[in-house]
């Protein structure tokens, strides 16, 4: 199948919800006010691509190419990036809801999350280490077996992180997140 090809162009108010828009290539595109919830992005490649006010939520990225994307107050429930493809993945997220999304396994230093709500995200197994977590709600986020060196938890908060399962070293938190850090020893902060 051939890829269609954009180069630089501009989606605006575009609703593609629960349409298929497979191996398709974006370069350099940005994304305003597009509804793409339930759509199948499969197989597609987004290069530099930027997000705005978008909804993605529930989208399928099998196998898609995300390197360089960006998204700005996007609504992405139940995304799995995990599906993506492994290869230069690289994306960035401001003010987005990111609830019960997964990027389970992925490689994805020093990746920023700023004024996000990642509850119930899943991040087992993942590399973060460098990544940021500036002002972002972590209820229920899943780490397990994760890579979490040099993160910036300091202005993030609701999340528990089991020292004894996750890769730490020189993490930072801020002193009223440490009961996050101890939750599972039953030991009160005050």
């Amino acid at each position: 199948m051939e890829l269609r090809t954009y180069d630089g162009k501009n989606f605006e108010k575009v609703d593609y919800t629960e349409k298929a828009a497979t191996s398709r290539e974006f370069h350099d595109c940005t994304f305003i006010q597009c509804n793409f919830s339930g759509s199948n992005f499969s197989g597609s490649k987004f290069i530099d691509c930027t997000f705005t006010s978008c909804n993605l939520s529930l989208v399928k990225f099998d196998q898609a190419t995300l390197r360089n994307v960006t998204f700005k107050d996007c609504k992405i429930l139940g995304v799995n990036f995990h599906e993506c493809s492994a290869f230069l993945f690289s994306v960035s997220f401001e003010g987005c809801m990111l609830d019960f999304a997964s990027f389970a396994g992925r490689k994805m230093a020093k990746t920023s999350f700023i004024k996000c709500s990642l509850k119930e995200t899943s991040f087992m197994q993942a590399i973060l280490t460098g990544s940021k977590f500036d002002q972002c709600n972590l209820l229920g986020t899943i780490f397990n077996r994760t890579d979490l060196s040099n993160c910036n938890f300091v202005t993030a908060y609701n999340y528990q992180i089991d020292p004894e399962i996750n890769k730490l070293n020189k993490a930072s938190f801020a002193e009223h997140g440490l009961a996050g850090l101890l939750f599972k020893y039953g030991i009160k902060v005050v």
